[in-house]
């Protein structure tokens, strides 16, 4: 039953999305703010989609971290594809970072380019800082809140990889509260996987990281209270502890809360 479910949610979810991303368009050629309209309604239906075809539905947790007004700077963690097709039901409008080749995309990148996401050119690095700050600094003039993904890329439940430095840059160079965001996504939507899971993932805001601290204070809060976080959301599902290399640097138990 989970391999046909998966099967059918597969087929409906890529005939869905492209008949949407046809459908929608219209976004063009409008307001940004209407574009973005459009664009929550179809991130909403693929949440009826996997509630009536997986039985997949999800919780958020820890709404009251965030600031209630202005900009702020959002640090989750990155399992699955899921969780960037549920950004723009959790915030109004949010800047996601994302790497630039994903702009390239027929259709889906003149999207992200309406929706003024902020892409970066991982192959360039001084270049990719200087452009991830200033696009950062950009949409921030705009209120809105920036999402970006410190450890760069999805990691399987389980696994480990650094935390980079750039979220760590935009921190202290914009002044912002961070709010780090776990989750378990991964266990239920899992990264080069045809299998979608039953159940409920769990997104959780934990306590801000209030601006003023070091770069490196600050990504070491962040690390400590996500890893620490997305592991227990992950075991309480029934999944592994994240395996830490012999190499890595320990984590600090510090409060996540400047």
């Amino acid at each position: 039953m989970l391999v046909l479910r998966s099967l059918i949610f597969n087929i409906v979810f890529y005939i869905w999305t492209a008949i949407s991303c046809f459908g929608l368009l219209w976004g063009l050629v409008v307001p940004h703010r209407a574009m973005i309209w459009g664009i929550r309604g179809y991130m909403r239906s693929l949440v009826f989609l996997e509630r009536t075809i997986i039985g997949l539905k999800y919780e958020v947790r820890g709404r009251e971290h965030l600031p209630k007004t202005g900009a702020f700077l959002v640090g989750a963690k990155h399992q699955s594809m899921w969780e960037t097709m549920k950004l723009h039901l959790m915030f109004e409008d949010p800047a996601i970072v994302l790497k630039k080749e994903l702009t390239y995309i027929p259709i889906w990148g003149w999207y992200a380019a309406k929706a003024r996401m902020i892409a970066v050119d991982r192959g360039k690095r001084g270049a990719a800082i200087q452009s991830l700050v200033r696009g950062a600094r950009e949409r921030v003039a705009e209120g809105r809140p920036i999402v970006i993904f410190p450890q760069g890329t999805r990691t399987a439940v389980g696994a480990w990889r650094p935390y980079k430095v750039g979220i760590a840059l935009l921190y202290e160079s914009l002044g912002l509260p961070l709010v780090p965001m776990a989750l378990n996504s991964g266990l239920f939507w899992p990264r080069h996987k045809f299998l979608r899971r039953p159940g409920t993932i769990v997104i959780e805001f934990l306590p801000a990281i209030a601006p003023g601290l070091s770069k490196e204070e600050a990504l070491r809060r962040l690390e400590t209270a996500l890893e620490t976080a997305t592991d227990r959301l992950v075991m309480a599902a029934g999944g592994p502890a994240t395996h830490r290399p012999p190499q890595a640097p320990p984590l600090v138990d510090v409060p996540a809360a400047g």
